[in-house]
């Protein structure tokens, strides 16, 4: 597990503020996401031969899809987020780099959240937080709770 206080001062506020994209709002999502999605770090790659990667646990497809149908109508953004990926450490797919990479899994994970119109919920109300979440990330396909978002939210950031 990562240190919550470290993850938001090093990792998510410089990534953040790069992208032109903080808010406490998107911090506090994030974090929220992560600690849910990866029990803030603790896990890198998705249990049960999953494919999802990374402390926010996004899947390759995810990551793909962020690629070919969002950044690529915003080549500022893309630009900006491709700064903080390791050059040619995977030739094969930067989709690996999530795993290791803080920085450029906390872009993709912003960036993936900029994709849809609804304001991102208060920060202070871990509820509205937590049902965005499901909502979005986790979608109703998905195993994860609002209730148990909302207990790992408090776990490990609160």
């Amino acid at each position: 597990m990562i240190y919550c206080q470290q993850l938001r001062e090093y990792i998510i506020r410089p990534v953040l503020h790069d992208l032109g994209k903080y808010t406490r709002n998107a911090e506090e999502l994030l974090l929220l996401t992560a600690a849910q999605e990866s029990g803030l770090g603790k896990y890198l790659h998705q249990l049960g031969n999953g494919p999802a990667i990374g402390i926010y646990q996004m899947e390759p497809a995810t990551h793909d899809d962020i690629w070919e149908n969002f950044l690529k109508y915003k080549p500022t953004l893309g630009d900006t987020i491709l700064r903080w990926e390791m050059p040619r450490a995977f030739t094969d797919n930067n989709v690996k780099e999530m795993a290791g990479n803080l920085y450029y899994a906390t872009a993709m994970a912003r960036c993936y959240y900029l994709r849809f119109a609804e304001s991102l919920p208060y920060f202070k109300d871990v509820e509205a937080m937590a049902k965005y979440y499901k909502k979005y990330w986790n979608t109703e396909e998905g195993a994860a709770t609002v209730e148990e978002a909302i207990s790992n939210y408090k776990k490990y950031v609160d």
